[in-house]
């Protein structure tokens, strides 16, 4: 039995090993990449360490007043956009977890209902408009406010708080908003750092309905500005500026800088999202 637990235990961590190898070699070629010259790049090769390392690729985006505004207004589509869809989904969850809410069932068949169909792009779009929400900000966070799936999560925590806790704050005189902020959601931190931290990843990578909504590229999230970058550069529309060298170097330096702030919150986040992800799965 306990060769068999040790032959068990041994494959999963060769499998985790592979996998690990599968995700982190493509990221050190990347990031190692954008440390080389434009020359060397094309000249060389396949490589893994640059024979001669420079920071001229992030030069490039350090110079391009582009990439800084679309990151500015990246952190600000977050931020909002993050708070928004929290303040929505806290509010409609805690609605929906409450077993005396009228037409509950009706609602919640609705929610299920949207994880399966949706508009569609093109009706969306005409919905934006009519809105007058084309080239605002409101057009990326109104129609993706909600994720139904992260609804569902946040209703089955609520769910599973003790009715009692509830009774005793209401004879001490909580009315629901004061219940909810006050009581609940402080229990519920796990789950709200969880499904902020979800909401916070969709928002940062948002760039097609950027693209689709926001007729200025002023502003533009910095998705969107990758996207035109990996563009120009396919198309050799780079060019020198300040005697530094452009080319591949200059899309992988903008893939790591796009990246490099989740890379960063994601290991602050870990043990909340960990507990969050089983919190109000099983009920005591």
């Amino acid at each position: 039995m306990k060769k068999a637990n040790f032959l068990f235990d041994g494959f999963i961590y060769l499998l985790l090993i592979v996998c690990f190898l599968f995700i982190a070699f493509p990221f050190a070629y990347v990031l190692f990449s954008s440390f080389s010259s434009n020359s060397e790049y094309l000249t060389r090769g396949f490589f893994i360490l640059p024979h001669k390392w420079t920071i001229n690729a992030y030069g490039y985006l350090l110079m391009n007043k582009n990439f800084l505004q679309s990151y500015r207004n990246t952190f600000v589509i977050t931020i909002c956009g993050t708070a928004i869809s929290l303040l929505f989904t806290v509010l409609m969850a805690y609605g929906l977890s409450k077993s005396w809410l009228k037409g509950r069932k009706v609602l919640n068949m609705m929610v299920l209902f949207t994880m399966i169909f949706n508009g569609g792009m093109i009706p969306t779009y005409l919905i934006v408009r009519q809105l007058h929400l084309l080239n605002t900000y409101w057009a990326l966070f109104l129609p993706a406010a909600i994720f139904p799936f992260l609804l569902i999560i946040m209703r089955s925590f609520f769910a599973s708080v003790p009715l009692e806790l509830e009774e005793a704050a209401r004879m001490d005189g909580c009315g629901e908003w004061l219940l909810l902020f006050r009581i609940i959601l402080p229990l519920s931190l796990p789950s709200v750092v969880t499904i902020g931290l979800m909401y916070g990843v969709a928002h940062w990578n948002n760039y097609f309905q950027a693209i689709l909504y926001l007729n200025d590229s002023n502003k533009w999230p910095v998705q969107a500005f990758l996207r035109q970058l990996l563009l120009d550069s396919d198309t050799g529309m780079l060019t020198d500026i300040g005697g530094f060298e452009y080319g591949p170097p200059v899309k992988m330096a903008a893939v790591i800088a796009t990246a490099l702030p989740l890379i960063l919150i994601y290991p602050f986040v870990q043990k909340y999202f960990n507990k969050g992800m089983m919190v109000g799965s099983v009920k005591g």
